[in-house]
């Protein structure tokens, strides 16, 4: 892929936001043509769980579907503290209505069970019975997995989750979402960065 064609990827940004869960994912999105932009929930600048300052690129009130390829929302303690992240949330729900997809590991997704937007649709997280205390209506649609990519339906986006210690799985199913590997150099790129697997590097290098 080249960047006139990969588009905009937006990854939500606030105060104690995981800055590893998303690392593999924006490294290799950036590696392979795609512009990555931040997005907060004013221009103020964050400071991540890692201690890392970071200036958002734009206020979540001036995201639009349409300028995205993808919404990226990672973890942080605020997604269960109270409802200064819910802005996000609703976000993703514009993202998902406009039919543009939408990426949540960790807290993350408990933000999109309160919203509603795990009830009918395939997720996973950190456990079942985290998302079960938010009340939301969406247990039976519950995988113990990795990973998982609802496909969407009636025109509604795709909708990746994923759990807090699988950032090396979470960023798969992104790329497989966005096509940014074919299948072979994908499972390849998935056993090197997950198994460490020395023979899938010599696979990623054949390419």
């Amino acid at each position: 892929m080249t960047s006139s064609s990969a588009g905009t990827v937006h990854l939500a940004v606030y105060d104690t936001f995981a800055d590893w869960e998303t690392g593999h994912t924006t490294a290799h999105l950036t590696q392979n043509g795609y512009t990555v932009r931040t997005v907060g929930l004013t221009r103020e600048p964050v400071t991540t769980m890692g201690g890392l300052r970071v200036r958002p690129d734009l206020a979540v009130d001036e995201l639009r579907p349409r300028d995205s390829a993808l919404l990226i929302l990672t973890g942080a303690a605020a997604w269960d503290t109270g409802e200064a992240l819910a802005p996000f949330a609703r976000a993703a729900r514009g993202f998902l209505d406009a039919g543009t997809p939408v990426a949540a590991i960790c807290g993350a997704t408990a933000g999109l069970a309160r919203e509603g937007l795990l009830d009918d649709r395939a997720h996973t997280s950190a456990v079942s019975f985290y998302l079960a205390a938010t009340g939301y209506a969406g247990g039976e649609r519950y995988v113990e997995t990795d990973a998982v990519t609802d496909p969407g339906a009636d025109g509604g986006g795709r909708l990746v989750t994923a759990g807090p210690t699988e950032p090396v799985a979470f960023a798969r199913e992104v790329f497989a979402l966005l096509g940014v590997y074919d299948a072979k150099k994908l499972d390849a790129w998935y056993r090197l960065f997950h198994d460490s697997d020395p023979s899938a590097y010599e696979v990623l290098q054949g390419e």
